[in-house]
């Protein structure tokens, strides 16, 4: 299938291709490069998008995370501050 971008950057998505993955006005699009550079993607974001998701970034959440490296790091520092202190 083929398409022709106006001078805006617009291009149109076919009909059966809109159908076909539930694009309706309004539907939101990521567009993202392929990693050689030579293909564009474009993925509605739609709630199956959305529903297929769910899931992919499990385990602790990144605030939790970073305030155990955090808390760390000040444990270091406090340890080498304390070594200073005592010289």
């Amino acid at each position: 299938m083929e398409t022709t971008a106006t001078t805006k950057g617009q291009v149109v998505i076919p009909a059966s291709v809109r159908r076909k993955l539930g694009i309706k006005t309004g539907t939101r699009i990521q567009v993202e490069i392929d990693e050689d550079n030579s293909q564009i993607i474009l993925t509605p974001i739609t709630r199956e998008y959305i529903k297929s998701m769910a899931g992919k970034f499990r385990g602790l959440p990144l605030v939790e995370d970073l305030m155990r490296e955090r808390k760390l790091d000040k444990e270091r520092e406090d340890r080498k501050f304390d070594n200073l202190k005592g010289k």
